[in-house]
């Protein structure tokens, strides 16, 4: 065994395994050196490795923010956002470190800059009384594509998310 059940078998913990349907995100934090957070997301389980580490686990379909930092002396050497969609057990995904098996990568973006604008991004979709969850997969896709582009994305309005809900509801 090695990883995280070889660790949960150390720490005294029987390894049991997770339905493979569901994502698994793996999160580190060690202050001023490693830090992994969710940002937005509903998991439907969490399991504690130890006071550092966790493991969040996602049903198919669901939408979350995986935001990863890192440092060394010299200072920051990994800022990254990504926004993915978990994907079902067989179907088609991205990999990323700490997120097994993978997933539908809607946005990514890198540096410390970019991360923050997204933040902002994320911030403003809250504001608006809208579960950044509940936002459109194409509105990922869009701001990621603006940001790449060196461009400015179209705010998330109430407006926007009502027309998504009700062509999801008439399946469009």
């Amino acid at each position: 065994m090695t990883g995280l059940a070889a660790a949960s078998v150390r720490a005294g913990r029987a390894p049991h395994a997770p339905p493979e349907d569901l994502t698994q995100v793996e999160l580190v934090w060690i202050e001023k050196q490693v830090e992994h957070w969710i940002r937005f997301g509903h998991e439907v389980h969490e399991q504690v490795i130890d006071r550092r580490r966790r493991i969040l686990f996602f049903p198919p379909g669901t939408t979350f923010a995986l935001v990863r930092w890192a440092a060394n002396e010299h200072g920051t050497v990994l800022s990254r956002l990504d926004i993915l969609r978990a994907v079902a057990s067989g179907e088609p995904c991205q990999t990323l470190p700490t997120v097994t098996p993978g997933g539908d990568i809607l946005l990514r973006v890198d540096g410390w800059r970019q991360v923050e604008r997204m933040l902002q991004h994320i911030d403003a979709i809250e504001a608006a009384s809208i579960d950044p969850v509940e936002v459109a997969p194409d509105h990922w896709r869009h701001v990621h594509n603006r940001l790449a582009a060196g461009e400015t994305p179209r705010a998330y309005t109430m407006q926007r998310h009502r027309a998504f809900l009700l062509a999801r509801r008439i399946g469009a």
